[in-house]
């Protein structure tokens, strides 16, 4: 029997606060799907303005708060007023994080830790207060963005911590869907190849693109949407029998 999402619904969605980043896209595809949505970033009145700005453009209930990831009191804080303004929280998009261009050999302790601490426990700080209430629900969707990084060990823009938290995160998230499975709760990962937002602009040179396309498949750069597509549908009532999966949208890169 089909366990189908209430029409009232919120999806929390962490690193939205930026115009053209993928966590805004996410966002948006996800009002427009009639979810409600509360916004966690690290800047919280980028975080209110962004939630304004799509309750205006799609007529839903929308909030911001601001939090770092990694602390467990503020995740919990955000989330606890999130459920007290909007309706029941049953969906999650983990999308904030954060890049790692150090060489291994100049790798700092302290680098690795701050990669960890954002990457892969942040993850699991928003992820395990979020599926508490998804239990009590008695349903749920968690998406969170991986990387091709983490099937190819970097190539990319990162490096070895970054990859190897996005390695950790696919681990983490088939563990969660096992566990959380016989309460109606998914959890799949995203895992993007270079995609054009505002963080990777000044990387993405016309030579670097080049690069990027030649290794691809689909000839052509990431956008936001391809993977704000992607959550959607892995958030949708249509994916509830899907779940412990890794969705690669990084045009076939991750076959070369």
């Amino acid at each position: 029997m089909l366990n189908n999402l209430p029409t009232a619904r919120t999806a929390i969605v962490t690193g939205a606060a930026s115009a053209r980043g993928i966590g805004r896209s996410v966002a948006e595809r996800l009002a427009e799907d009639g979810w409600s949505i509360g916004i966690i970033d690290l800047d919280a009145s980028a975080s209110a303005e962004a939630a304004s700005e799509l309750a205006e453009r799609f007529d839903v209930l929308a909030a911001g708060w601001g939090a770092d990831i990694s602390d467990p009191h503020a995740v919990s804080r955000a989330l606890d007023e999130a459920e007290a303004s909007l309706p029941p929280l049953v969906g999650l998009a983990n999308i904030a994080g954060i890049s790692s261009p150090t060489p291994y050999l100049e790798l700092t302790l302290d680098e690795w830790r701050r990669q960890m601490d954002v990457n892969l426990t942040g993850v699991h700080i928003v992820t395990q207060r979020a599926a508490r209430s998804m239990v009590r629900h008695g349903i749920g969707r968690i998406v969170s963005i991986s990387s091709i990084s983490a099937q190819r060990g970097g190539g990319t823009y990162s490096k070895t911590p970054y990859s190897t938290a996005k390695a950790g995160l696919i681990g983490f998230t088939r563990s969660v869907a096992r566990e959380l499975g016989e309460f109606g709760v998914t959890a799949n990962t995203v895992s993007p190849g270079p995609i054009d937002t505002d963080i990777m602009g000044g990387r993405l040179t016309e030579e670097r693109k080049q690069g990027f396309i030649d290794e691809q498949i689909v000839k052509r750069i990431g956008a936001p949407a391809d993977v704000a597509h992607a959550v959607a549908f892995l958030m949708s009532d249509g994916a509830g029998f899907i779940t412990g999966q890794n969705v690669n949208v990084n045009g076939g890169q991750y076959m070369s």
